[in-house]
């Protein structure tokens, strides 16, 4: 426990600092998490971390997570078009390889990197948002989700008895999780209290609900694959912690949805 408390202070102050600070330094962050994240994804899935498909996915996601909108600049290819390049190639591979690259492992690999470019790509563009608060939205976003952390922990602890997806994560419960969203709402709640002009009511108690729901549901989707690969944790860069994924499961899935469903009122 104490591990894992040093570590979690030590890592909130660098993450966060970098967070107020924005620019490249928190960009340069995240492409690091990012590319991080991918090797722990590759290393999951018993890939080999820098073979050519690997080496690929690499690619991928730093196409995602590259620094164009702080560089003013637009991308050459869309950002859809440039994953079905990524897809066509690993899929060749497996081709050109005559079969000995089985193509599940070339899905595999096409997966995680869209999963964690989308999602680190997401929160890049969080912080990078037109109106210029974007420092405003992801705290909000990091908060609800750490709210929603917090009270299914606690609650789960104090009322849990019903179990949520026992063959998944035996430890979460239907009361943690119902917990997890109240809190989560509460948090953004108040952040629209205190920026009305930022944040209307109801988006906030919207996008409490998803980041709770969303963001539980990242946390079993990981649970799900390393129980799947037999496995903890998904690395042990954080002591006490795990890996980058283990800490960002909930972020990769609650910022693009914001997003995606218009959410963030700007």
């Amino acid at each position: 426990m104490k591990e894992r408390i040093i570590t979690g202070i030590v890592a909130g102050i660098l993450y966060l600092g970098l967070c107020l600070l924005g620019g490249y330094a928190y960009h340069g962050l995240l492409v690091v998490m990012a590319l991080i994240g991918y090797y722990e994804f590759v290393i999951m899935t018993k890939s080999t971390p820098f073979g050519a498909p690997a080496v690929i996915g690499y690619i991928g996601v730093l196409y995602m997570l590259f620094p164009w909108t702080l560089m003013h600049l637009e991308p050459p290819l869309s950002i859809d078009r440039s994953m079905w390049i990524v897809m066509l190639l690993l899929l060749s591979i497996t081709v050109i390889s005559k079969n000995k690259v089985d193509i599940k492992q070339m899905a595999l690999l096409f997966i995680g990197a869209v999963y964690i470019g989308t999602g680190f790509a997401y929160i890049a563009d969080t912080r990078q948002t037109p109106d210029g608060h974007g420092l405003f939205w992801t705290f909000m976003l990091l908060a609800s989700i750490w709210a929603s952390d917090i009270g299914a922990y606690f609650t789960g602890k104090m009322l849990g008895k019903n179990k949520l997806w026992p063959s998944i994560s035996p430890n979460k419960t239907v009361e943690g999780a119902i917990g997890g969203v109240v809190f989560a709402i509460v948090v953004a709640v108040i952040f629209s209290l205190i920026s009305p002009e930022l944040l209307p009511m109801t988006n906030a108690i919207f996008i409490g609900i998803a980041a709770a729901v969303v963001g539980q549901m990242g946390d079993l989707i990981q649970s799900a694959y390393k129980r799947i690969y037999g496995i903890k944790d998904s690395g042990k860069l954080l002591p006490g912690h795990g890996g980058i994924l283990d800490r960002c499961d909930s972020w990769l899935m609650v910022f693009p949805l914001v997003h995606i469903a218009l959410l963030l009122p700007f």
